[in-house]
Order: C-alpha cells, then structure tokens, then sequence
C-alpha cells in the first residue's frame, strides 16, 4: 500500500502502517524514516497478507538527517556611525565601579546591631521590649546611611532606588518602634 499523497510505502513488519501513520499525523515527513539496512533483504510478507510493493534489494537514496542552519542566525546590533562619541550605558547597575574600600561597613553595622537586638530579644520576655528598640534604633541607622551616603558608598544597603530604600527601612523601623512603645512591660 502507497500513500498516494506523498508516494512512500510504509515500511514493512509488525506495527510499520501504525508507526507510518503516527510519523505522518505528527508532520515528520520523508526525512524521518532511518535509511534501509545495506545488504538486508526485507522479509516476504506472509501470503495472506495484502501485498505491498516488493521492495527492491538495491540501496535506495540516502535519508538526509535534520536540516540544519548552514550559518547560524544572524543578531544584528546597532552600529555607531563613525566621528560619533560612544553613548554611556543606561542605568546605574550598568557600570558600576569596581569596588569602594569599605562600601560595605554601614551594611555590617546595620547587620550587627539587627544581630545584637534579635540576641538580646532571645534572652526572655522582660527584655523583648529594650530588643525592640536595638532593633529600631538599626534600621534609623540604615535609614540615615543610605540618605546620606551615595550610591556607590552605600554598599548593599543600596538594592533599589534611594527614594524606595529609604521608604522601605523607614516603615520598618517606625512599625519597629511604635511595636516596642505599645508591648506591656512584664511584671
């Protein structure tokens, strides 16, 4: 049996009209089958079976793998015409200096009083209170050293934009605050 739309035979054996059909659906195409084995006859289908066309012992053509790119695709990048100064690089994570002697000394002493408030937070109940304050007190630290030290001084305590930063460590060390004004003293 031929497909009369693209003149391929099926291969023969057990499954083979399945697989052909399965590799037809899925838009495989001519180049999908393995080539016929050299020097292999093909078995005789058995008589009661409907005939297909005796396949002939002669190699046939080679079977072309994948298609490739005979070059790879192309990226074009906008050229600078020439005698025109080189733009900067947008952004400020674009260039960013390589590095600052003690860039991140606010960040480890803002790290170490955190530390120290959660330490002396750990210690009990009655010094939850006193632990909540240390903790304030740490983020107004952070809050003053990234509005007063620029960019590239700031360390890590510069993650977003200034104006971003300094909100986000604000509201967290007023609600800091306010938590350890409000927290009943234990008695």
């Amino acid at each position: 049996m031929t497909d009369e739309v693209r003149g391929i035979t099926p291969p023969a054996g057990p499954g083979g009209m399945a697989a052909y059909g399965l590799a037809s659906m899925a838009g495989t195409g001519r180049g999908a089958w393995p080539p016929p084995e050299r020097g292999r006859q093909q078995p005789a289908p058995p008589p009661d079976s409907p005939s297909y066309p005796p396949r002939s012992a002669a190699p046939g053509p080679e079977y072309p793998g994948p298609r490739a790119y005979a070059d790879p695709p192309v990226h074009h990048q906008h050229q600078a015409a020439a005698g025109t100064p080189a733009a900067p690089p947008r952004g400020t994570r674009a260039r960013r200096p390589a590095g600052v002697r003690g860039a991140q000394a606010p960040y480890v002493i803002v790290l170490a009083g955190l530390a120290a408030g959660l330490a002396y937070i750990w210690q009990g109940p009655h010094s939850v209170r006193a632990g909540t304050f240390i903790l304030a007190g740490a983020l107004f630290v952070a809050v003053a050293a990234r509005l007063a030290l620029p960019q590239r001084r700031a360390g890590m305590l510069a993650s977003r934009r200034r104006y971003i930063d300094v909100t986000a460590l604000a509201i967290l060390a007023i609600g800091l605050l306010v938590a350890g004004l409000v927290l009943p003293t234990p008695s």
